[in-house]
């Protein structure tokens, strides 16, 4: 059996095996137990009453996180000349239409979102191969395709994201960084709890959050109570 290094050690000390933690008290110690000399992602696992291969059943939404995700979210607008300058001026970091979409074509996939407007989604369509496994691809469902993309752009750059449920029965998402203080941690996580909630489907039956988890990049989860979640 092979040694634990002191990192380790000081992990497996922190967390108490099998013991459900409140949300205020997984905020604070996720911090504690992220040994990464970079400022890694915090994510949230929610492990959902559902079966996703019914299309009655399935979780997908998006949501405004209050304190953001603490990443620099590159966005591509693509859109018509007359709305280049709104788009710009929330802040898209490449706007256009027709070279962009060229550039697609040829491989160029240097972006996090997307964002276009309903009548350019044909030209969009051919463009399915390279953006869809990417997670790249426009869908109104998550906001990407609308007629006010310079909204589209704001709400992504303040920390909107869209989520959907794994086949699973996980959703799994990140919702900030190690270096937010622990009540904006929870401010993030409740939100984010909350809307998944508002979306339980009308056919899923028994208990709809079975677990929560709050982790970061590379630390171990830590289980969260779903009762706290509520608590003030």
């Amino acid at each position: 059996m092979s040694k634990l290094t002191k990192n380790q050690k000081l992990v497996a000390d922190k967390i108490e095996a099998g013991k459900a933690y409140t949300l205020k008290e997984a905020a604070v110690l996720v911090k504690e137990i992220t040994t990464t000399k970079f400022d890694a992602s915090l994510d949230i696992d929610v492990r959902l009453g559902v079966d996703p291969r019914k299309a009655n059943q399935m979780v997908r939404g998006v949501v405004s996180l209050p304190n953001g995700t603490g990443k620099t979210v590159r966005v591509l607008c693509l859109c018509t000349p007359d709305q280049e300058t709104a788009a710009k001026e929330a802040g898209a970091d490449y706007v256009g239409l027709d070279e962009y979409i060229e550039k697609i074509k040829g491989g160029w996939t240097d972006v996090d979102v997307i964002i276009t407007m309903p009548a350019i989604m044909g030209k969009i369509g051919a463009l399915g191969r390279v953006l869809g496994p990417r997670g790249l691809m426009p869908n109104p469902k998550s906001g990407t395709v609308t007629m006010d993309v310079a909204k589209a752009v704001r709400e992504v750059k303040q920390g909107k994201i869209d989520f959907k449920v794994d086949k699973t029965g996980i959703v799994h998402t990140s919702i900030g960084k190690v270096s937010f203080t622990p009540e904006q941690i929870v401010g993030n996580a409740k939100e984010f709890i909350a809307t998944i909630n508002k979306l339980k489907p009308a056919t899923a039956k028994g208990t709809y959050i079975k677990s929560i988890y709050l982790s970061s990049t590379m630390s171990k989860g830590i289980k969260v109570d779903p009762k706290s979640v509520d608590e003030n």
